[in-house]
């Protein structure tokens, strides 16, 4: 039988936790813990081990930025984080999701749309389509200002590996890139894990954050105007 997904709670509003875990709990996921600033949350994943953190972006004292980045340092069986706000196109989200965060909601999603997302995030998939993320991008990204700490180095990536990666900045689905590389699509799967490995990329996220932050793709530029939305 599989084991029942665990999410952890932090939200500095006990009404939105509250909510949440009826929601969930409604749907068979479990809220192992709850937090109410980023402090908590750090020491709640320590104790508990979710597989999914539901992060408020603003809270007293430690914010869910820093709380990300605390959970967050690579280490095996790390949780997902999906970042929690009531402002679309935060720029604490972009840095969130820079830092590993695998997608953001809104806090008035629905209920159908909150689970749906805890699940997604839970196999290892970005919550966000790419195009949304070059949204954040284009607002708040400074090229190059963080890749050489983050180890971001394109050399390393073949000039097929290189196409891809900016047709994916582009908001292209595997389906997509397939159809335009005229490969087939378990092909660009495999292209595409190769990217996230070589360059220690959590998620497709990810991937967007990077091409437009070493200018493979330019912010403002053509490649950047004509997006396809992925589901």
């Amino acid at each position: 039988m599989t084991e029942p997904l665990r999410v952890l709670l932090a939200d500095d509003q006990t009404l939105v936790r509250t909510g949440f875990r009826m929601i969930l709990g409604a749907d068979g996921i479990d809220v192992v813990a709850e937090a109410a600033d980023g402090a908590e949350a750090v020491q709640a994943v320590r104790r508990s081990r979710p597989d999914v953190v539901l992060m408020d972006i603003r809270m007293p004292g430690t914010d869910g930025l820093e709380a990300t980045r605390r959970i967050l340092t690579g280490a095996p069986g790390e949780p997902r984080v999906i970042i929690l706000t009531t402002f679309d196109l935060d720029r604490y989200v972009y840095a969130a999701l820079a830092a590993g965060a695998s997608g953001f909601l809104l806090k008035d999603v629905t209920p159908e749309h909150l689970t749906a997302a805890v699940r997604t995030v839970r196999t290892g998939d970005a919550l966000l389509a790419p195009a949304i993320t070059r949204r954040l991008v284009q607002r708040f990204a400074r090229r190059g200002s963080d890749t050489e700490a983050l180890h971001r180095d394109l050399a390393s990536l073949t000039p097929r590996e290189l196409e891809v990666l900016g047709l994916l900045a582009r908001g292209l689905s595997n389906a997509e890139l397939a159809t335009r590389l005229r490969l087939a699509e378990a092909t660009v799967k495999t292209h595409v894990a190769r990217i996230l490995g070589k360059l220690g990329l959590r998620d497709r996220v990810q991937a967007v954050i990077v091409a437009y932050e070493t200018g493979l793709v330019s912010v403002g530029g053509r490649e950047a105007a004509d997006p396809a939305e992925q589901p």
